[in-house]
């Protein structure tokens, strides 16, 4: 069957009032989103979500991690669906289109294939994955992990918040534990589009990023004891001083990750200083390492390297050094068919476009384990995301949902 043709469109406006809708649901406090997961705000969205996909004429599953999954029929039964979606829930000073373009992108996907009369082989399925970003509880993509296999149902029911409230006890609160199995269903592919959250695509002037492959990423939490003295009576030379520690490692991180330059980063994250007080130098110090990288080789080094330095330094100044490793995974390389379903869908339409890795985690990177999967991105407003003054403009977003529309009518096989 061949490729759709460059006629076929998407409904810009009605994309774009979606989007703006939705946003009304869990408001910022500087005009973003705070709709984290499994809060009221969230299941608020869910049911509008769910009643926009009900109108377009799709059924709704829901597994018992509260993953939602609305269906457009196909006309060969046999075929296995072909998936489109992210997620909606946000950080707590989130903007209005991480994730959530993705969601409702794929159904405006489904809304205009209603509009033009297109029926496809492969059923087509739209997806909310339920938390995601992991701001509220740790860590990000749980669900669509459980789903791929890389964490147990068990273990993710248990994650608590900051307030020690339970996933689980959470997620049956607001009433979205679904009766369907995690990981039961089989995929024939996987689409997410999504804002690029940095700054490349809009700095190059390109529409559309085609997706290829995701970092790896290791987070590495470091723990350096030292002693609690006071910061004007104690001479320099018999300090303990776990400020210090850290400050080196700080500097030490960013050298080495320029130092692998292209395709690396790192910097420290989270810090936690005690006591914290101005007058103390800190006994202890507690913070997070984040390196990453889209190839296996420099990411293995880059860890290897902060670990050695971080023992150097900490014997150097008479430090206790604990190094925990608090987060990872490999880097993605995205199905290379995909990818050239993508490239060619921008090409077709007319969209400028480029090859682009992506600097984070998304859901696509653990569904990629399970089945043939690839990421379409558009541009943000000087790179910004996971913030609330995150923006695009309505044409990034209809060119990407015009990608996403092209790309899935391919690979889902349109019928007569």
């Amino acid at each position: 069957m061949p490729a759709p043709g460059a006629n076929l469109r998407i409904n810009g406006p009605r994309l774009w009032d979606s989007l703006m809708e939705m946003a009304k649901i869990g408001p910022g406090v500087a005009g973003g989103n705070n709709r984290q997961t499994l809060t009221d705000a969230d299941n608020e969205g869910r049911h509008l979500f769910k009643s926009w996909c009900e109108a377009a004429g799709m059924t709704m599953g829901v597994d018992s991690m509260g993953n939602m999954f609305f269906t457009r029929p196909g006309t060969d039964p046999e075929a296995l669906p072909v998936y489109m979606g992210s997620h909606l829930d946000t950080q707590p000073t989130g903007g209005k289109f991480d994730g959530v373009l993705g969601v409702l992108g794929a159904l405006e996907v489904v809304r205009s294939m209603n509009d033009l009369g297109v029926k496809t082989k492969h059923p087509i399925v739209v997806t909310n994955w339920t938390n995601e970003e992991g701001a509220r509880f740790a860590p990000a993509m749980l669900a669509s992990g459980v789903f791929a296999g890389l964490h147990t149902e068990e273990y993710a029911k248990a994650r608590t918040d900051l307030d020690g409230k339970i996933f689980g006890e959470e997620l049956e609160r607001i009433g979205w534990v679904g009766d369907e199995k995690v990981g039961a269903r089989k995929m024939h592919a996987m689409f997410e589009l999504h804002i690029e959250q940095g700054p490349i695509l809009e700095a190059e002037g390109k529409d559309i990023g085609v997706v290829t492959h995701g970092q790896g990423l290791w987070w590495l939490e470091i723990t350096l004891t030292g002693k609690d003295a006071h910061t004007g009576s104690t001479p320099m030379n018999m300090r303990v001083n776990a400020g210090l520690g850290m400050a080196r490692i700080t500097e030490r991180v960013h050298q080495i990750a320029m130092s692998h330059l292209p395709n690396a980063v790192g910097a420290v994250g989270q810090v936690k200083v005690f006591p914290n007080s101005r007058n103390v130098i800190p006994g202890k110090v507690i913070f997070t390492v984040d390196i990453r990288s889209p190839e296996q080789a420099k990411l293995d080094a880059m860890k290897a390297e902060v670990i050695r330095h971080a023992h150097a330094v900490a014997a150097e100044l008479g430090l206790g050094i604990g190094i925990e490793e608090v987060g990872h995974f490999d880097p993605v390389t995205f199905n290379p068919g995909l990818v050239k379903t993508v490239r060619a869908a921008a090409e077709r339409l007319g969209y400028s476009h480029m090859d682009i890795v992506s600097g984070a985690g998304h859901d696509a990177c653990w569904i990629n384990r399970v089945a043939p999967t690839v990421m379409v991105m558009c541009p943000c407003v000087d790179g910004l995301s996971h913030n609330e003054a995150e923006e695009i403009s309505p044409e990034w977003a209809a060119a990407g949902t015009d990608v996403l529309l092209h790309a899935v009518l391919e690979t889902a096989v349109i019928v007569d």
